[in-house]
């Protein structure tokens, strides 16, 4: 009898270990997510070393035992029957950043602004918040510094900051439970990488905790309607720090660029699910804090009176406006056994590509020559329409002879040395005449059919009419 209840006893043990989950250790990657059962040195996804961090495994459901739905099942609608709500957005009083946003904020949007230190993310959200606290009430939460440094930076701008509630935490459930008092229309999280959920095991800026605190703030969002501003730090390559599902949570990844020591600011979107990810906004840093710049043209244009050779001014597209931007190149004798292919501003290995195909359609060596080039300003070129221009630069650092001032380029440049149109022509024309140009290089397929007043507009189809204008000027 008692053989038999032992026998009972540890079948019954042996059924209870197997319907009950296993908890298991797993190593998460702290920079893009990805898990490894076992430690490594290195994360196979993104290729850091030493970021790998050993966490808990949720416990899994027990076997051989399907777990029902115990919730009410949600009701369906057909998508022609929805009749989305027009909500009113809401501006940031900065016409820039409106125009980044796509027209402003949109309630119940999470926003993410990224940028390196020192480039002017607290500084503009604070000049942001403290403008619309007095139309609108707002809420500044700080988790990095304390409430006197943010007294003082609003001192030193010269901001007002009466209607502005500020508070000093890192957790998310206090958040929540402020957000239910003040009712603000907007709120800004500063920053994302040091808030932390109490319910979840970890440190701050960890994955898990970076992860779970968006996706309460988000919902936090969409539930009431407040705006929230997440502000978030870059990597060293000039990321955004933290793991990518933050991106796929948020509904805007906006990135404040700029060197530290410099004056200008670009703020671009890189995802916007109300707007264009292709605006620009830029900004000045001044002693009163970031003042945007109504006509980027002009700042990107300060050209000396005698051009040197090397420079050449192209028009780009940005969003929904055109772009003036001086373009340097240097060509210079190569020391070494490889020559150096450098571009600041602009794409290096399209660079490299542009080089081949002078060499083959514009019989032009530069296989022996370093060549450095340059978006002047700070801003970052990232179309193909100033490949002309670029090529143009190139061969007259070359040659030593500098570009009419008054000349104006833009054109793709295809790989047979074909000069191929791009987006809104006219409009890159009539703005180059705005500011005083003379004559466009452009692509054939780009020349307007009526004559624009004060501009003459060369047609060019390949990339040896364009250096024979070049010989003749």
């Amino acid at each position: 009898y008692r053989a038999r209840c032992r026998i009972k006893s540890g079948l019954s043990c042996i059924e209870q270990e197997a319907n009950v989950a296993k908890v298991k250790s797993i190593y998460q990657c702290q920079d893009c997510g990805v898990t490894s059962s076992q430690w490594a040195g290195q994360c196979a996804g993104c290729q850091a070393w030493n970021t790998l961090v050993e966490s808990v495994q949720a416990a899994e459901p027990a076997k051989g035992r399907p777990v029902g739905y115990a919730g009410t099942i949600p009701e369906r609608s057909k998508l022609s029957a929805i009749r989305p709500e027009r909500l009113a957005r809401l501006s940031s009083g900065y016409s820039e950043f409106d125009r980044v946003l796509g027209g402003g904020f949109v309630p119940g949007s999470v926003i993410l602004l990224g940028g390196a230190p020192g480039a002017g993310k607290s500084t503009l959200l604070l000049q942001v918040t403290t403008l619309l606290s007095a139309n609108k009430p707002c809420l500044y939460v700080t988790g990095e510094e304390s409430l006197e440094q943010i007294a003082l930076r609003a001192q030193r701008l010269g901001l007002n900051g009466d209607q502005l509630e500020c508070v000093s935490e890192t957790r998310v459930e206090a958040i929540a439970a402020m957000v239910e008092q003040v009712k603000p229309s907007l709120i800004v999280v500063d920053s994302v990488q040091v808030m932390q959920v109490e319910s979840l095991s970890g440190a701050p800026g960890s994955v898990g905790q970076v992860r779970e605190s968006a996706a309460q703030l988000t919902r936090l969002a969409k539930a009431t309607g407040v705006i929230v501003l997440l502000v978030g730090h870059v990597t060293k390559e000039g990321a955004l720090a933290g793991p990518k599902v933050l991106e796929h949570i948020i509904d805007a990844s906006l990135l404040l660029e700029g060197d530290s020591g410099g004056r200008f600011r670009t703020l671009r979107a890189h995802k916007n699910r109300f707007g264009s990810v292709g605006e620009l906004g830029v900004f000045a840093m001044t002693e009163t804090g970031l003042r945007e710049v109504k006509n980027p043209s002009a700042i990107f244009l300060s050209r000396p009176d005698r051009v040197a050779p090397g420079s050449s001014v192209i028009c780009t597209w940005e969003g929904t406006r055109p772009l003036l931007v001086e373009v340097q190149a240097l060509v210079d004798s190569s020391l070494g056994g490889s020559p150096k292919r450098i571009a600041v501003g602009l794409d290096g290995q399209r660079l490299a590509m542009l080089l081949a195909i002078l060499h083959r359609h514009g019989h032009v060596q530069l296989g022996d020559q370093d060549v450095f080039v340059n978006a002047v300003g700070g801003v970052k070129v990232t179309e193909t329409g100033a490949d002309l221009g670029l090529l143009l630069a190139c061969v007259s650092s070359f040659r030593g002879r500098p570009i009419p001032k008054h000349w104006v380029i833009f054109g793709e440049v295809g790989l047979s040395g074909e000069v191929r149109p791009v987006a809104s022509g006219q409009e890159r024309i009539r703005e180059a005449a705005k500011h005083g140009f003379t004559k466009a290089i452009v692509p054939a397929a780009n020349a307007p059919k009526q004559s624009i007043n004060g501009i003459d507009v060369c047609r060019v189809e390949r990339i040896s009419q364009v250096l024979e204008l070049f010989d003749e000027s």
